[in-house]
């Protein structure tokens, strides 16, 4: 199989590591000072991005990537990752924070896809995460694809191994901690990843500047999207409220301890 296309759609999230508090802002939710906190690409996105790359590379491909988000923190994100495999942006400029509705993420993704110029969508696999640390929902990537009218559909990937004639397998998770092999006649396809096999690439300064000579005219380009849904509204947002119980005790089994946790489980 050669000149496999891939398009990756990586979203761009605040860092987890910085205090994320949800607030009230006009007529809905938001972070407080979202602008001001530094971002990074989804980690379900990395995962695929990376995979792509390798894939590509392979086949002698072109892979894309499209992103909806703040030009300004596309840009900062960018940057970075752009120094990771030689990729061509094409970027919509929008709020990142996690309080849109999937779906319409999912239109405006397949609208940029549709974008792409000279792309042959059946030669083409389109791949993202699985979830999101963001707006992912584990629904926006199959929309993105059921859109395009790709059917053909992997969700939680860990894996493929494509073949000579284009066919190709697929690890997927499944419940109880193991995995489904899946076969495909080939392109095109949408896998959504979970974590992938593959590292993350070291940083190459010169794919770093032949990339960053595409990104920034596709930066300036980028038409804002509309993400607004008035038939989505939230009546309040708040985190996750932590409680800990906490009991010091001596001269006790590991019996006697599992079974004190067990109990504690099933009384809440």
């Amino acid at each position: 199989m050669t000149n496999l296309n891939v398009v990756v759609c990586a979203g761009i999230v605040p860092d987890p590591l910085q205090t994320l508090d949800p607030v009230q802002t006009g007529e809905k939710p938001g972070l407080r000072n979202e602008m001001m906190l530094p971002h990074v690409l989804d980690p379900w996105a990395g995962h695929a991005l990376y995979e792509a790359a390798e894939l590509v590379k392979e086949t002698g491909g072109k892979l894309y990537v499209v992103s909806i988000g703040p030009k300004a923190k596309l840009q900062q994100v960018m940057m970075t990752i752009a120094q990771k495999v030689p990729f061509q942006l094409i970027a919509a400029d929008a709020a990142a924070g996690g309080f849109s509705d999937s779906k319409q993420i999912a239109v405006q993704l397949a609208e940029l896809v549709k974008q792409i110029d000279g792309l042959d969508l059946s030669n083409t696999l389109l791949f993202g995460g699985w979830e999101s640390a963001s707006r992912g929902a584990g629904t926006t990537l199959q929309m993105v694809g059921e859109i395009l009218g790709v059917t053909d559909q992997f969700q939680g990937v860990d894996k493929i191994s494509l073949n000579d004639d284009g066919s190709f397998k697929v690890l997927e998770r499944i419940e109880g901690g193991k995995h489904l092999h899946s076969s495909c006649s080939g392109a095109p396809a949408v896998l959504g990843w979970a974590t992938g096999y593959l590292p993350e690439p070291p940083n190459n300064p010169q794919i770093g500047m032949t990339n960053m000579r595409t990104i920034m005219p596709a930066l300036q380009q980028a038409k804002p999207a509309d993400l607004e849904n008035p038939e989505l509204t939230f009546t309040a947002v708040e985190l996750p409220k932590q409680k800990r119980d906490t009991k010091i005790v001596k001269d006790i089994s590991a019996d006697e301890i599992a079974q004190e946790i067990i109990d504690w489980i099933k009384s809440k």
